[in-house]
């Protein structure tokens, strides 16, 4: 494939993307970035200087991953594609379960840093 062919798939991707998605589920995309972001950051971080307070970064990649867990999730409930599978799942219900779930996975993990 020339690089002319991948371009314009990307360039034809990133506009049916802009043009087609709605925008709840474009801020969840920007959340799903942000922690995937920062789970790469500490990865390479714990590869390059070390894991001398271990549980420090084995709970904060574990917030990371079960947090990116959690929007896909949220992202799947609230994308209009699938209403038919998620009949009984409003999206204000699917997100108090974000909610809910993150307060109980931050209490956790907060206390496995101890």
């Amino acid at each position: 494939m020339s690089s002319e062919n991948i371009f314009s798939v990307a360039v034809k991707f990133v506009g049916d993307y802009m043009n087609r998605t709605p925008q709840k589920l474009k801020i969840i995309d920007s959340y799903l970035t942000y922690i995937l972001l920062t789970g790469i950051i500490q990865f390479l971080y714990c590869a390059l200087v070390g894991t001398f307070p271990f549980n420090s970064f084995l709970s904060g990649f574990i917030s990371c991953v079960a947090s990116f867990v959690l929007a896909v999730n949220l992202r799947l409930q609230v994308n209009p594609e699938n209403s038919r599978d998620f009949k009984s799942v409003a999206p204000e219900r699917a997100f108090a379960d974000f909610l809910f779930a993150h307060v109980v996975l931050h209490l956790v993990v907060i206390n496995f840093i101890g």
